[in-house]
């Protein structure tokens, strides 16, 4: 059952997928619909899990489960991997690359692999202030409050000094 994501109690879980790139007005309007569908349709062993969704800087999309009315399952995990692979698909986008970090440039989002990032950190390029995006918050909560913090309060702080 799709919800408003302000609406989801701060517990919720949620997964994180970051874009390689910024999605078009177009696409985000094409991937938002095509969210509420499958939110709208998702389900946990026939059960309807209660989540939303938001999209952040046009680029994050960022799922969120009610886990206090019903709990992923496996299958139901699965089937939003598969759903978000679809979307790379589509759109030729990577989202599930987990070895990719984002950071702001002033008010721009920048993306680079973590080698790249690694070789900024050493050339003072990027620094323990630099924003990052911690894709690795659990609930709700966490990406309120450690989402975006700088480096030095990620994880990404053992290649800054």
């Amino acid at each position: 059952m799709l919800v408003d994501f302000t609406t989801l109690p701060e517990e919720s879980r949620v997964w994180i997928y970051q874009a390689n790139r910024s999605f078009s007005e177009v696409e985000l309007e094409e991937i938002q619909a095509k969210l509420d569908i499958f939110i709208g349709n998702w389900t946990a062993h026939g059960s309807d899990l209660q989540a939303g969704y938001t999209i952040k800087y046009k680029r994050f999309i960022v799922l969120a489960l009610n886990q206090d009315v019903s709990k992923a399952t496996g299958c139901s995990i699965d089937s939003s991997v598969h759903f978000i692979q679809q979307l790379e698909k589509e759109y030729n986008v990577d989202l599930m690359d987990k070895m990719n970090v984002s950071y702001k440039q002033g008010e721009y989002v920048a993306h680079k692999t973590l080698s790249d990032f690694r070789k900024m950190a050493k050339d003072k390029a990027v620094s323990k202030n630099t924003i990052v995006f911690n894709n690795l918050v659990n609930n709700i909560a966490e990406f309120k409050e450690n989402w975006e913090v700088p480096a030095s309060e990620s994880w990404h702080g053992r290649f800054v000094k």
